[in-house]
């Protein structure tokens, strides 16, 4: 097992060695000099190549990815090219406010699946089976930041429940804080749940022709418990993979949802710095969502050896 992780550990580090590569020549190939989009179309070619020497743009390709690299090895990830402002604390504040939108939409979307997904292939070509199916096929073909305009409508404007939009932190008003969380985690949750929902049922009505099960059954358990007892741990390797996948569409999908929401958020600070051009902030914003997916499926990767006891044995 010792030797797996080290190797996922490997192939995570290579991973992010690609993916930094990548994201800085996407940013250099990018058209528009950074130093003159921060000074306006209006500054003087002196002011703008003395901005390049500040910004360390005048130094060749190579020097600058690897002065970025090291910046973001210390979690020093420079200055904005626009507001002057370090970096690293405004990507900090706004990711906190992204983490409790995704955890709790990926919790909600988990909490619904599971059941549901089981309830599903239990019955399978019954009545309410096709119409659990139904429900799930119709939330799949909704996207988030639709479910979000619908759930404004019917529960803020309509209904006057909660409220539309806004963000207050939890330290300073923990009930005003969760009554404006539901509406977006919703939105987010709701969706992932539905396709979350799909998969488990596949899973499960797999597991159910598999031998073991119908040997279970032979013995008298019902179709339930043989799937409590023998079912379950098989039929979560490929949910746990779908689960590493949603939590990168999590990650996308609060982009928007911030902004329907008006959330400070990591989405909503994206947008606002590709609109202002200020291509070190993107850079780094984009390499931290990196990151966590390429993080993500590493986790993954190792919960399949604690799921899975067979991959301990292969692996020796």
């Amino acid at each position: 097992m010792l030797l797996q992780i080290v190797r996922r550990t490997a192939i995570l580090l290579a991973s992010l060695v690609v993916s930094s590569v990548l994201v800085f020549a996407f940013m250099v190939l990018l058209p528009g000099d950074p130093a003159r989009v921060a000074l306006g179309v209006n500054a003087s070619e002196a002011a703008v190549t003395q901005l390049r020497q500040e910004f360390g743009l005048d130094r060749p390709l190579v020097a600058q990815y690897l002065s970025w690299v090291g910046g973001l090895v210390r979690f020093d990830l420079g200055t904005s090219y626009v507001s002057r402002a370090e970096i690293a604390p405004q990507i900090v504040d706004r990711l906190q406010v992204t983490m409790w939108l995704v955890i709790c939409a990926m919790v909600l979307a988990v909490v619904i699946a599971v059941p549901f997904g089981t309830l599903m292939a239990l019955r399978h070509r019954r009545p309410s089976g096709l119409v659990l199916s139904a429900i799930s096929q119709v939330g799949v073909a909704v996207p988030a930041f639709l479910a979000g305009i619908l759930l404004i409508t019917v529960f803020a404007v309509k209904l006057q429940w909660l409220p539309a939009n806004g963000w207050t932190p939890p330290n300073e008003d923990p009930a005003q804080f969760l009554r404006q969380l539901i509406l977006p985690v919703l939105s987010l949750g709701l969706v992932q749940g539905a396709v979350l929902t799909r998969y488990v049922r596949s899973a499960i009505l797999d597991v159910q022709r598999e031998d073991y099960i119908r040997t279970a059954r032979a013995k008298g358990l019902s179709r339930a418990r043989a799937l409590r007892r023998h079912g379950f741990r098989n039929a979560a390797i490929p949910v746990v993979t779908v689960l590493a996948l949603q939590l990168a569409t999590l990650l996308i999908g609060a982009v928007v949802v911030e902004r329907v929401f008006v959330i400070p958020g990591l989405g909503s600070l994206l947008l606002d710095q590709v609109s202002n051009r200020d291509l070190i902030f993107v850079q780094d914003v984009v390499m931290l969502l990196v990151f966590a997916v390429l993080f993500v499926n590493f986790v993954v990767d190792l919960l399949y050896l604690v799921i899975d006891p067979r991959l301990k044995v292969a692996a020796r």
